[in-house]
């Protein structure tokens, strides 16, 4: 597959890091790079050829979402939210949603973002589904859904009075047919990834036909699968990082002042050693401890962090501008740090962040 991957970063390298940094302020922008992919045939990469994907293996998979993050940050937050859809779908017992919806995935034809992360939270279910008659009644909130005006539908995941959750798919867009409604908000104000056009919906009395169910899980299903998968988000991490050294190695190249140098030198090969860690755990999951992942996952985090600040002190006075790419790549850290965060990725980010040295 390296084939593919050699394609996608040509592409990134010539159309999407001109324009990174309007890609990530312009949702119009974005749905152009977003398209594109569509007609590379990316956006659904696990999803078996017989549904028109490609198929790929998990280590493609992760290298993949890694370089999108290394040239756009927007791109490839909202590029994971479709992949994690056809993931969604492929595991889905409704055989005719996957035929309806999976071959149209790939090539971007049908746009399908996520709006799940409100399970994660303590407390009463901010959204409950209420059987009813051929399906479910939607009541309550979702805080957070990414792609408005890019993505068509969204999985949304409600809690059932037996406390299980139902996962199912719903316009993305104002609804109203009687006393039925989905209401957005305007875009939230973002200080990174502003053209996601992330925003909340508002369910009253909706109806969810069990034709669009795409799944329903057991109690506590989603902490599980976090932890199963707490190393995926990884990858985009990794990919920020790559961003700002290369901001770090270009600012070299132009001065030639060794102390950059040596900086770049120090990161690269950290990061390099939690890539290769990170891609071990990854492919031998069982040598690693829930937490030992969870602590490969905050290095990452903290290494864009520092490795973005890196960007951002090489480019000095400029990387105050608003259109300055270590400014982009410090936002997109920021995002990425707090990106499917869980009470345990927060403690294990924390432990990272206060453990490191001092002079």
């Amino acid at each position: 597959m390296s084939e593919l991957l050699q394609q996608t970063e040509s592409y990134l390298k010539q159309k999407i890091y001109p324009q990174a940094n309007q890609i990530d302020e312009c949702s119009k922008a974005l749905n152009q790079a977003f398209k594109e992919l569509g007609e590379l045939g990316v956006l659904g990469l696990r999803i078996p050829q017989g549904w028109g994907g490609r198929q790929i293996d998990a280590e493609t998979f992760f290298k993949f979402q890694e370089l999108i993050a290394r040239y756009s940050g927007a791109l490839a937050f909202l590029q994971t939210q479709h992949q994690s859809v056809a993931g969604m779908l492929i595991q889905s017992s409704n055989t005719q949603l996957q035929a309806d919806y999976l071959p149209r995935m790939s090539h971007g034809i049908a746009k399908i973002g996520v709006g799940f992360s409100h399970l994660r939270r303590l407390g009463n279910p901010s959204i409950i589904a209420i059987p009813v008659t051929g399906g479910y009644q939607l009541n309550g909130f979702v805080p957070w859904i990414t792609g408005w005006g890019i993505f068509e539908e969204f999985v949304v995941a409600a809690i059932l009075p037996d406390g299980q959750s139902v996962w199912g798919l719903v316009p993305f867009c104002e609804q109203k047919i009687g006393e039925s409604t989905i209401a957005l908000s305007p875009p939230l104000s973002l200080c990174g990834m502003t053209s996601t056009n992330t925003v909340t919906a508002t369910f009253t009395q909706w109806f969810l036909p069990a034709e669009k169910v795409v799944s329903i899980h057991p109690v506590g299903w989603i902490q599980d699968n976090d932890k199963t998968k707490v190393l995926h988000a990884s990858f985009l991490a990794l990919g920020c990082a790559r961003a700002g050294l290369e901001i770090v190695e270009i600012a070299f190249q132009k001065t030639g002042f060794s102390f950059i140098q040596d900086a770049f030198n120090s990161l690269n090969q950290e990061l390099n050693q939690c890539r290769s860690k990170i891609f071990l755990a990854q492919n031998h999951p069982q040598t690693l401890n829930t937490s030992e992942k969870y602590k490969l996952r905050a290095w990452a985090i903290e290494l864009a962090v520092r490795c973005a600040h890196a960007a951002i002190t090489v480019s000095s006075g400029a990387a105050n501008l608003n259109s300055n790419s270590a400014q982009r790549i410090y936002r997109e850290a920021l995002v990425f740090t707090v990106s499917g965060q869980t009470t345990e990725l927060m403690k294990a980010t924390l432990e990272k962040i206060k453990n490191c040295k001092v002079l």
